[in-house]
């Protein structure tokens, strides 16, 4: 009966931090989600010189009760899973644990001339913000449908590396003869098709000659059309995903993400859903 007991426990705390189907979860998404903003906020704060020789012991206490509150959150996620290797190796797991380290660290580093070391290290308290796609429902079907599109944009972006290589190249023959500073090795010519292709056009390297200006227009004109591509094949995938109704559910064993609402058991591991 005790084991039965904690069994539910351990359910209802996974619900809880894991899931947002029910009240509890909502609430608990809000409450942390209001906590990471106020941790983001106060990091910024303590980078302003005036306001952390002022408010330093406020910020400090604040800084360590969102840390002893993280840590308790922490700790819950690995007492909720039922393989708790995969959700402290896993990308959430890690930045987790990132966002509660730096401010232990202080222990580590007590003498006063180390204090800068450990204000350089307490700034990967930042990653704290991207926890909060673990709490937007958006951001959650956005983050599956890049990891969706991912095979598609890979061909893309070897594509464009392989055009990038050819109109550098071309240009280094083309404008590698001339006066033009820049164009003076194959590595330089492929960094400034890359910049011009992107249309960020620093303007530090240009072409001089006749036949190098229409190869530097066409290069143009093209990266129009190459920006849109990538956009174009996430917002299909987005649209997919919301088309799927797509629920909150995660996974007991492996943390996995984004199953259908009817879902019963993980698309990964194939371990049963909470219903």
């Amino acid at each position: 009966m005790k084991n039965k007991d904690t069994k539910l426990f351990k359910k209802t705390i996974h619900e809880v931090i894991f899931e947002a189907d029910t009240r509890s979860g909502k609430l608990f998404d809000i409450i942390l989600l209001v906590a990471i903003l106020l941790s983001v906020i106060g990091v910024m704060l303590e980078s302003v010189e005036e306001i952390n020789k002022e408010y330093h012991n406020i910020i400090l206490a604040f800084e360590w009760g969102i840390t002893i509150l993280f840590t308790i959150e922490y700790f819950l996620r690995i007492y909720a899973v039922n393989k708790p290797l995969k959700y402290i190796f896993s990308f959430m797991g890690i930045i987790d644990l990132l966002a509660i380290i730096p401010t232990y660290l202080i222990f580590i580093f007590p003498a006063a001339h180390f204090f800068t070391v450990v204000r350089s290290i307490r700034l990967i308290r930042v990653f704290r913000v991207f926890k909060l796609s673990h709490y937007l429902r958006g951001a959650h079907t956005m983050q599956i449908a890049l990891r969706s599109s991912r095979p598609k944009i890979v061909v893309f972006l070897l594509s464009v590396m392989i055009l990038v290589i050819v109109l550098g190249t071309l240009m280094y023959i083309i404008e590698g003869s001339s006066d033009t500073k820049g164009f003076d090795n194959i590595p330089n010519s492929i960094y400034w098709a890359i910049v011009t292709l992107t249309t960020v056009g620093y303007g530090d390297v240009f072409p001089a000659t006749a036949f190098g200006k229409v190869v530097a227009s066409f290069i143009m004109i093209l990266g129009y059309g190459i920006i849109a591509v990538p956009t174009g094949i996430v917002t299909s995938e987005f649209a997919r995903r919301k088309r799927e109704k797509v629920s909150t559910q995660a996974c007991p064993d492996c943390t996995t993400e984004g199953h259908e609402v009817d879902s019963k058991f993980c698309k990964k591991c194939g371990a049963e859903l909470n219903p």
